[in-house]
């Protein structure tokens, strides 16, 4: 019996996948977010296997990319997968802060039964070799996939999971990477191969009340380096913050004056994480005396943690 879900929602919130350049062999000079999501779905004919809903979500650079969108992102998601008919999603973003908001998507919807699959591009649409329809055309086809499940990235031809993605390219359409743990699967010849299990997990704790539009509280992130200034955190607490992530260095270890200037903030109430700045391996273990950790998550990922944790307390 052929299953009743057909139906792929693609939500789109803009990024370079929908840039447009004055020249087709430009893919540094172009504006983000000038194209529709209708107009990026109308570029890949395959798509129009099986029905598909097009919905613009936001229409912005992913560097610009809030809390506020993702909370908009992470409600129609809901919205969608609820439906019987849905298969599952596909969100079109800009590879800027893809791998933040994948990691927000999971902490606020958990290991969704159906797909929410994001994808992006490192070449605007109108340039020669552009990787975003291929990228839709695979994230779509992954979202179709009977056996996926929880919130995906696909992307170069992999597929990864939200906690893995780091971008490690400026520039390269190959921009990310997993780390340690590898992707998920690949795409070959439309299909997919899986390498490891789905991603597991329920949603944070505060979840239900980021939906219902509780504030996000001001989390920064500091980053330890030679001659690091204590200044600057003092700045930043005195600016309102109520938490902080620092990057250290190697197994995140941190600047004497940066460590200083950190006691005095948490004094004041301020919570603080650490994480490492490396690109891989996170911070593994607690010397005596240190800040607690993020472990394996990035500064970026740890940053949202600290929101999420800090919305709970405060509910």
């Amino acid at each position: 019996m052929q299953s009743i879900r057909q139906t792929l929602v693609i939500l789109g919130t803009g990024g370079t996948i929908a840039g447009r350049a004055a020249s087709p062999d430009d893919a540094v000079g172009y504006r983000s977010a000038a194209i529709g999501v209708e107009q990026l779905v109308a570029a890949v004919p395959a798509l129009a296997a099986s029905p598909v809903e097009a919905e613009q979500i936001a229409q912005l650079d992913s560097k610009d990319m809030t809390p506020a969108t993702w909370v908009a992102l992470a409600s129609r998601v809901r919205h969608h997968v609820a439906r019987a008919e849905v298969a599952g999603t596909v969100v079109t973003h800009g590879t800027d802060t893809l791998e933040e908001t994948a990691y927000a998507l999971h902490r606020l919807l958990g290991a969704t039964a159906k797909p929410v699959v994001l994808t992006a591009a490192m070449r605007p649409a109108t340039a020669l070799g552009a990787d975003g329809p291929r990228n839709l055309a695979d994230a779509a086809g992954t979202a179709r996939d009977e056996r996926a499940r929880g919130v995906l990235v696909v992307f170069g031809g992999r597929v990864f999971g939200p906690t893995d993605l780091r971008k490690v390219h400026g520039y390269r359409v190959d921009a990310f990477d997993a780390g340690d743990a590898g992707p998920l699967g690949a795409i070959e010849e439309g299909g997919l191969r899986l390498f490891r299990a789905w991603p597991e997990g329920e949603p944070h704790a505060a979840a239900d009340a980021a939906l219902q539009g509780a504030e996000w509280p001001a989390v920064e992130i500091v980053t330890s380096h030679a001659g690091a200034r204590g200044a600057t955190v003092d700045a930043l607490v005195a600016a309102g913050a109520r938490g902080l992530v620092v990057a250290g260095t190697g197994n995140g270890t941190l600047h004497a004056a940066l460590d200083e200037a950190l006691r005095h903030a948490s004094a004041r109430g301020v919570v603080v994480w650490r994480a490492s700045r490396c690109q891989l391996g996170g911070v593994v273990g607690s010397a005596e005396g240190a800040w607690p950790s993020g472990g394996v998550l990035t500064p970026y990922q740890a940053r949202i943690e600290l929101q999420l944790e800090l919305m709970l307390r405060r509910s």
